[in-house]
């Protein structure tokens, strides 16, 4: 496998990002598919079709939904949260000119899961409440924590650690990342604007089938853009080759 570019890049660019993220689904798209197949689309479809079938039987709301959903919950953002260190696993590791291997992701996110959601909670609940008092700050916040993830799966920082190594990282590059998040949040939403389209005209269980899958797909792409983000932040802020970062933790 070839090895991304070792030049320092003079600038952050939008669509080297775009360009190596795709490059690292391509060459690992079986075990990225089936990563998120396990541990997106299947838990989606499985909770979906719960829902569909309590709809059909209940016509009230009870305790039981209740518990359901916050169940449902909170085993969705456990294994988002594998899903997404696993994926960031894959990316760097690719970026480094190496073959990811499963057990290796696996091991990673497991092994990072709770810090993986105290990032995730203190960056969605902090740029949720900027977001109450103004927008801009809510997504200032947000983008400075963009990278937060990469950070921790590859430097070890720790929660906090790694949110600040992330607001480092991202500044002078705001703008730029901003763009990136754009493109991808209008994709995400062309994608959902066709399927509601598409599913009226399937049933019910094909509809959630179709659904879970392109969501899994997109949720891919999301987790390893940021990956790649950090690598290509390295490159701009400190001139560090992507061999650099696997000498980290060696």
């Amino acid at each position: 496998m070839a090895s991304v570019g070792l030049n320092t890049a003079d600038r952050f660019r939008i669509g080297r990002v775009f360009h190596d993220s795709f490059a690292v689904i391509g060459r690992n798209f079986v075990l990225c598919a089936g990563l998120a197949l396990l541990f997106s689309a299947l838990p989606r479809f499985a909770i979906q079709f719960l829902v569909l079938k309590s709809i059909v039987r209940f016509t009230r709301y009870s305790s039981q939904h209740i518990a359901f959903a916050v169940t449902a919950g909170l085993v969705a953002m456990i294994l988002a949260s594998v899903l997404q260190a696993a994926l960031v696993r894959v990316a760097i590791e690719d970026l480094n000119g190496k073959k990811p291997a499963f057990g290796d992701c696996m091991g990673t996110a497991f092994l990072l899961l709770l810090p993986t959601i105290g990032i995730a909670l203190l960056a969605t609940f902090g740029a949720a409440l900027a977001l109450l008092l103004l927008i801009v700050p809510g997504v200032i916040l947000f983008l400075r924590w963009s990278v937060a993830v990469p950070v921790l799966v590859q430097e070890r920082r720790g929660v906090l650690g790694s949110m600040a190594r992330s607001r480092d990282l991202t500044k002078g590059s705001r703008w730029s990342l901003f763009w990136l998040w754009i493109i991808l949040i209008v994709a995400a939403m062309a994608i959902q604007l066709a399927l509601v389209a598409i599913i009226p005209h399937l049933g019910a269980v094909a509809a959630i089938a179709l659904d879970a899958v392109v969501s899994a797909l997109v949720y891919t792409l999301t987790a390893i853009a940021p990956a790649v983000c950090y690598v290509e932040l390295r490159r701009v802020k400190e001139g560090t080759s992507v061999e650099d970062l696997a000498k980290i933790f060696a």
